[in-house]
């Protein structure tokens, strides 16, 4: 009967691990404690910074075939991917920014792709893809112009431009981008990749609701009027 009720009065597992969580200095010491917490902490911050590096590859970002088929196929032979020099801008070079801050929250937003493709397959096959892509273009070419276009100020900024060894069309509408404050998407849109569609009516509205929202300040100089002057 004894037995009885000292099995009843004793604490479950979780209650006594539980006990042991919120009390652990009664069997173990604070120094002990102290090296574990450091130990998990380091382990679980390399951990994670090693799967955030992972998927910010190119190998990462074309396993998936909406990608490896349509923009990646594009991106093959551009002078982002080929060229003199051998310095290659890849697929998280352009879409992913480079502070920590930034691109974590850029990898956050992208988890909506996962449902995207493993769910809803949205751009499940290239017909998909080419009914979304104004849609696709236009989510980075907002992002981009928030950031002024900070993933390719990465590699390229005015400020180190030497316009005396660019082509004399090339040194004017960069001079002129400058003193308008326009930035790269600006006359840049397409670059690696194809465009859709009524691409520039696209992206006008793209500004347009940006200025709207006050996310960006009013353009200085209409974006028509800037890529008629590159194509003269």
């Amino acid at each position: 009967m004894a037995v009885q009720e000292n099995q009843a009065k004793k604490p479950g597992f979780f209650k006594r691990l539980w006990r042991f969580i919120a009390r652990p200095s009664v069997s173990l010491s604070v120094g002990f404690l102290t090296m574990c917490g450091i130990v998990i902490g380091v382990l679980f911050w390399g951990g994670f910074h090693w799967a955030l590096e992972m998927t910010n590859t190119e190998t990462f970002c074309i396993s998936c075939h909406e990608m490896r088929d349509n923009v990646f196929a594009e991106y093959q032979g551009t002078v982002h991917q080929n060229n003199s020099s051998g310095v290659r801008a890849t697929c998280p070079d352009c879409h992913v920014p480079k502070e920590w801050g930034p691109k974590l929250a850029r990898k956050i937003a992208a988890t909506k792709e996962l449902y995207g493709h493993f769910v809803t397959r949205s751009i499940w096959t290239e017909e998909k893809f080419k009914d979304q892509r104004v849609h696709l273009a236009s989510n980075e070419w907002a992002r981009m112009k928030k950031t002024d276009s900070q993933e390719c100020r990465n590699c390229h900024a005015f400020d180190y431009m030497d316009f005396t060894q660019q082509e004399n069309r090339a040194a004017q509408n960069h001079q002129k981008a400058l003193d308008d404050g326009l930035t790269c998407i600006d006359c840049h849109q397409g670059i690696a990749h194809d465009l859709p569609p009524n691409y520039l009516e696209a992206y006008r509205g793209v500004v347009t609701e940006l200025v709207e929202s006050g996310e960006i300040e009013p353009q200085k100089r209409d974006i028509e009027e800037a890529k008629a002057s590159i194509k003269q």
